[in-house]
């Protein structure tokens, strides 16, 4: 499993009705320690509760092979190499400490692996004695491949099931044309293994490609901000897939900790995960690829297992910002309220009007969710539940999530158009909008800010962002409301969760089914940052 708390763990494995879990000992994140063992026994001791006897528990020893992290007493990530840690025999943590070279090392707290002997079965013990021929199953091309369990907008999970054939067939023609993958290239992926990205173009599209790839366990700014550019340096790697939220992250440190590596191998880079605005668009093209590549802005979601609107390297003239044109066998419609469709020039909700390999089949357990949630809207049509415009060159934008999109005073707005407004300024970072309750607008605009380093959160630059947007958009468009943001809750795939700042703007913390952050903390820490004209 992926990271998920033991609560999300035990429903999901209760849901599909497991048998056996797989895991890892631990993990490192950077600087933290997520005991994966340990969650994995609290939720099984759950799944008892529930009647769920699960049979087996394959533990990965993983620590064994990793190294621990450490932090300078500079407050950078410029740190002396840290020492090896492993479990002993008795199943005890241990990390080896030269105080001659050490100053400190991550807190971490694991005093041992609980052992059940019972259920418990360490993987190396497992496939010791296992012949490596391991010969095919033949399968029908409508039987399950897997099912990956995504939060959704109402917080509830929903188990998405793909289908092998669909799929694999999907997710290996749109990997050869989107990335242009040739013999000889290097792939280099950054999205974690467990999301979709990581199955769809990490795992299956790449091997149905036979391609090299390289694989990553960590953040972009951990041992340094340099991270990604030094990979890539090492291994040559031509095609590059990561997620906006990291793009914008790594801007923040500006061009220099990008340009002391020698990039010239790069000839697509790829975005992943939310529409990536002009500005950062700009930055990847320029500062990564040197002017020199071919940028793949891809739009997909989990439901549809792979890219269903993306530009192809070499063949398609791109926007910033734009993700161009769907991908081949895919009918983008736009749909007004009611129903029609708009044609040429205009803005919508984003629909599918034909069914492709790679969609879902099924919510599993509950096909009945799986109809509601995807067509009953629009009979006839899968419904992404984003907006979109088509400009009056036929290419398509993604604005944002439709439970994104704003009626300010009956002005309608996207997400992405306040957003892409407030990072122009130099002092932010990174930034997401969601809509309040106004009791004279119907809804007003609440605005997260992560500042660039060296800069400071006050009224003036309050003032500045306000009217930044203002100008950009209109009077209309005004923000009511400023929020200092030091983190954003992102899921490990990098997806920002908005509900959960919507629940922010209004000081509500029944937040839901939170599991799939990356980092929990940050809403706490968001609540606290909340401005005082916000609690009235």
């Amino acid at each position: 499993f992926g990271g998920y708390s033991a609560d999300s763990l035990a429903e999901r494995m209760i849901n599909a009705q497991a048998s056996v879990l797989i895991t890892a000992d631990a993990v490192w994140r950077a600087t933290k320690l997520i005991a994966l063992k340990e969650i994995a026994d609290n939720a099984l001791k759950i799944c008892r509760s529930k009647k769920l006897d699960v049979k087996l528990c394959l533990v990965v020893q993983h620590m064994k092979t990793v190294t621990p992290p450490q932090s300078s007493t500079n407050g950078t990530n410029d740190a002396n190499p840290a020492k090896r840690t492993h479990f002993d025999d008795k199943g005890n943590f241990k990390v080896v400490w030269d105080s001659s070279i050490d100053v400190c090392v991550c807190t971490f707290h694991i005093k041992e692996v609980v052992w059940d002997s019972s259920i418990d079965v360490w993987w190396h013990e497992a496939v010791a004695d296992v012949s490596s021929e391991c010969p095919p199953v033949w399968m029908d091309a409508e039987d399950p491949l897997f099912m990956l369990y995504t939060s959704g907008s109402t917080g509830k999970p929903k188990g998405v099931l793909h289908t092998i054939g669909g799929y694999m067939l999907y997710t290996a023609t749109t990997f050869k044309y989107t990335f242009d993958y040739q013999p000889g290239d290097v792939y280099f992926c950054t999205a974690d293994i467990g999301w979709i990205t990581g199955h769809s173009y990490v795992t299956y599209g790449p091997m149905l490609n036979c391609a090299t790839s390289v694989l990553f366990e960590g953040v972009p700014t951990y041992p340094h901000t340099s991270r990604f550019w030094e990979i890539i340096e090492k291994y040559k790697v031509s095609k590059f897939y990561t997620a906006p939220t990291a793009i914008r992250t790594l801007m923040k440190f500006g061009d220099e900790p990008v340009k002391k590596y020698d990039l010239s191998s790069l000839s697509v880079l790829g975005s992943v995960g939310e529409p990536i605005n002009p500005e950062a668009w700009l930055w990847y093209y320029r500062v990564v690829g040197d002017s020199n590549v071919s940028i793949v802005d891809t739009f997909w979601q989990t439901e549809t297992g792979g890219h269903v609107i993306t530009p192809l390297p070499g063949a398609t003239p791109t926007k910033p910002g734009s993700a161009c044109f769907p991908f081949f066998g895919v009918d983008v419609v736009l749909l007004d309220d009611e129903g029609h469709e708009i044609k040429g020039e205009g803005e919508g909700y984003l629909v599918f009007s034909r069914p492709w390999p790679g969609m879902m089949r099924s919510v599993y357990g509950d096909h009945e969710r799986f109809e509601t949630t995807y067509f009953k809207k629009f009979p006839g049509y899968y419904c992404t539940g984003d907006g979109a415009k088509r400009d009056k060159d036929g290419y398509i934008w993604v604005t944002g999530r439709i439970d994104d999109m704003l009626n300010v005073s009956g002005h309608l707005l996207s997400t992405a158009q306040v957003e892409s407004a407030l990072v122009e300024h130099e002092a932010v970072a990174e930034a997401a909008v969601v809509a309040r309750p106004h009791t004279v607008k119907g809804e007003c605009l609440y605005c997260y800010v992560t500042l660039a380093e060296g800069h400071n959160y006050d009224t003036t630059l309050i003032t500045q962002l306000k009217n930044k947007v203002r100008g950009k958009i209109g009077a209309f468009a005004t923000p009511d409301f400023m929020q200092l943001a030091p983190g954003l809750p992102k899921t490990r795939s990098g997806k920002i969760m908005r509900r959960v700042l919507r629940k922010v703007a209004v000081g509500d913390r029944d937040l839901g089914d939170i599991s799939t952050l990356a980092d929990p903390s940050v809403v706490e820490v968001l609540f606290q940052h909340r401005p005082k004209e916000a609690k009235v």
